[in-house]
């Protein structure tokens, strides 16, 4: 049976994440369509690769519209550049949260960043979702402090794709990074929002959800990993997923699980060390390819098919992690991303806010806690509705 609970908001979900869904507070201009907050100034690349970005999300899709976060003098010009007037609201912000900063410190002084004023426009529901290649650490403080974590979320996760053989073509995996601890009650979480993520982004009906060890079998491992087993184990039904055990590292990429579950200091681990390997490998073919002048005709011969694995691999099309557990949609761009990487960012974080993801996923934590309550109203999970009337 389709899991209807991440596809058809309930009353229960609307109160946990009731600004996911609501118009209120968007500008009568904007209140019908897909309004993406983005925070301009943050990222290596600086704006003129996010107002790229959004440039081309924009000719791509004629119903989202942007709020642009940053300063004034710098994103005017650009604006005008990629004759985006009509399309954008440009909302000044003096200042600019550097990959330096301190989380603590931008939470204690960075009101006036646009960063900050990024993350605010959800909170004051006058955007679907923000988007931000700034500083990582201060991105999830801020969003943590301003939109809050929803009932049943202890540690909120960052959920990244992972090219895969499955059959959506990625995995999902998380946490990427959010906080280096999970316990056993964290990755049972993970699994609920992973899943529910794999549902919305990739359009597994069923996702697998695997947790990460050193091995396979159910001995080995930490102790807050074998409890955990067993919470997800008991999961099953209440998430809607299939739990398939344990999974080892070279199971990442490979058709055994769609979501990978783990603690931020494996996630982030495995994500840098894939992208070296994808980076090394990629200068190795290079080389290879440019050794000679028989490999180069070679190259010549199999453009066609190298063009595709270079498609295949190329982290731009992957680029946007989601935070999930919080009470508003952000979504991460990574530091160095180009137009194109932010581009893919910017669609993810649209894909997202019009399946209404908020609140589904909010809904699909709170029915799956031990105690079968919400706990965002005190009363029994509203009932999943039927097959029929989706």
């Amino acid at each position: 049976m389709p899991n209807t609970q991440d596809q058809q908001p309930t009353g229960a979900e609307m109160t946990a994440a009731e600004m996911q869904a609501s118009p209120q507070g968007k500008a009568p201009a904007t209140a019908g369509a897909i309004v993406i907050s983005i925070d301009a100034m943050g990222g290596d690349l600086g704006p003129e690769a996010t107002v790229g970005g959004v440039a081309k999300a924009a000719r791509a899709h004629p119903d989202l519209h942007f709020l642009l976060h940053g300063a004034r003098d710098q994103l005017e010009p650009l604006i005008a550049q990629h004759d985006l007037r009509g399309r954008v609201d440009l909302r000044h912000a003096e200042r600019i949260v550097t990959m330096e900063d301190k989380p603590a410190q931008v939470m204690r002084s960075g009101k006036d960043t646009s960063m900050w004023s990024a993350i605010e426009s959800v909170r004051d529901r006058e955007a679907d979702v923000a988007v931000s290649c700034g500083n990582t650490g201060a991105l999830m403080a801020v969003s943590m402090i301003r939109l809050r974590k929803i009932p049943g979320v202890n540690r909120p996760a960052i959920a990244s794709f992972w090219p895969s053989r499955g059959p959506a073509g990625w995995n999902v995996m998380l946490d990427m990074g959010a906080d280096v601890k999970a316990d056993a009650e964290d990755l049972l979480t993970y699994a609920l929002m992973g899943s529910s993520y794999a549902r919305n982004a990739l359009g597994l009906d069923r996702p697998r959800v695997g947790l990460l060890n050193v091995g396979t079998e159910e001995h080995k491992g930490r102790a807050e990993l074998k409890e955990a087993y067993e919470l997800i184990e008991q999961a099953q039904e209440a998430g809607a997923f299939d739990f398939i055990g344990f999974v080892e590292g070279n199971d990442l990429p490979a058709d055994r699980a769609d979501v990978i579950v783990t603690d931020g200091f494996t996630g982030n681990v495995a994500l840098k060390t894939g992208e070296g390997t994808a980076k090394f490998i990629s200068a190795l073919m290079r080389e290879a390819l440019t050794s000679s002048l028989l490999s180069k005709l070679g190259a010549l011969l199999a453009m066609g098919a190298l063009k595709k694995l270079q498609a295949k691999v190329d982290p731009r099309r992957a680029n946007g992690g989601v935070f999930l557990g919080l009470n508003g949609t952000v979504v991460k761009s990574h530091g160095a991303a180009d137009a194109t990487g932010f581009a893919a960012a910017i669609e993810m974080a649209a894909r997202l806010a019009k399946s209404g993801f908020g609140a589904k996923l909010a809904a699909r934590v709170a029915s799956a806690l031990p105690s079968g309550q919400d706990v965002a109203t005190g009363a029994d999970p509203a009932p999943e509705k039927s097959e029929s009337s989706t």
